[in-house]
């Protein structure tokens, strides 16, 4: 039988970046190079939790331009 994959961001990494993110931004040896690589991770997260509980991002893309009526 086969397992049905739930849909979303797993719950552990949401955790481990929350963490990554937290301790690199405290931490006074990290560079800029490494705290701006955590933030774009993070946002990344943020991008893809918003795409998972939009149902309809991106569903404007085949519809109808509301321009063509004129």
């Amino acid at each position: 039988m086969s397992r049905k994959k739930d849909k979303g961001i797993n719950p552990d990494l949401e955790e481990a970046i929350s963490n990554l993110l937290r301790e690199t931004m405290a931490d006074p040896e990290a560079t800029l190079t490494d705290k701006t690589k955590i933030l774009d991770r993070a946002l990344k997260l943020e991008a893809l939790k918003a795409k998972f509980s939009d149902d309809e991002w991106g569903s404007g893309f085949l519809g109808n331009d509301d321009d063509e009526d004129a």
